[in-house]
């Protein structure tokens, strides 16, 4: 699953936006499609460009990242590294363009339903529902860590105090 970052999830709300606002949707087409839409999000390409990077690889999206190797500079390496960089791992790249993960799917409003890959509502609904589940859990992580702060700081002040008694 995907990390939880402040990024990430501002990077699926604007591409759920740009999709309800008329954003070019294809799903056959590697920059207008779920991902290619994600991907103009995070680097500020065009589709046309993303077209470019990513026919410098085989296949969709998750052939692609399955490709994906780091040590490279190929163009379409750096379309990928942008979205690993940002929390996205290679299985949720593939889970984004067919719509999906489990995981993401139970969060829609209304419970878990399967969606259709090519269908610009359902990717819009995708994109949210991602975005809250993420949200969610970045949430819950700073609330741990803001309880466990005061813990650890009583924890050392204790030290502290039995180490001059």
């Amino acid at each position: 699953m995907a990390k939880a970052t402040i990024e990430l999830i501002n990077a699926l709300r604007e591409t759920a936006s740009r999709l309800r606002s008329g954003a070019h949707y294809a799903w056959g087409h590697h920059g207008a499609c779920n991902c290619g839409n994600l991907v103009q999000v995070v680097t500020r390409f065009t589709e046309g460009e993303i077209l470019r990077y990513a026919h410098t690889g085989i296949g969709e999206w998750t052939e692609m990242t399955e490709e994906f190797c780091p040590v490279t500079n190929a163009p379409l390496t750096l379309v990928i590294t942008k979205l690993e960089e940002i929390g996205l791992t290679p299985s949720d790249i593939h889970h984004i363009e067919y719509l999906s993960d489990k995981t993401v799917l139970k969060n829609l409003p209304g419970g878990f339903r399967w969606l259709k890959r090519n269908k610009r509502e359902d990717a819009i609904e995708y994109f949210e529902a991602f975005a809250n589940l993420l949200e969610d859990k970045f949430l819950q992580a700073i609330d741990v860590n803001m309880n466990t702060i005061p813990a650890q700081r009583t924890i050392a002040a204790t030290k502290e105090i039995m180490a001059f008694a």
